[in-house]
């Protein structure tokens, strides 16, 4: 099946069809997700990050936060 056709049954779906359709796409990727090649520097990237994190030179924020700075800047 082509993707225009694909698309044109889709948009036949209830709505709440479609967001079960968009979870269980979601989940098939996610499960295929450890055979995603990986770049070596994007590898060595979140290695010096995690190291990092680890050594407490990188804190983490919470998404909440996050989203409300990024609201506030683009307002």
């Amino acid at each position: 099946m082509r993707p225009n056709d694909i698309i044109k049954e889709v948009d036949k779906l209830e709505l709440s069809e479609q967001i079960m359709l968009v979870a269980d796409i979601w989940d098939s990727i996610a499960r295929r997700q450890s055979k995603l090649p990986l770049p070596g520097w994007q590898k060595s990237e979140l290695d010096k990050r995690y190291e990092e994190y680890k050594s407490g030179k990188l804190g983490l924020h919470d998404w909440r936060e996050v989203h409300s700075v990024v609201s506030e800047r683009n307002q």
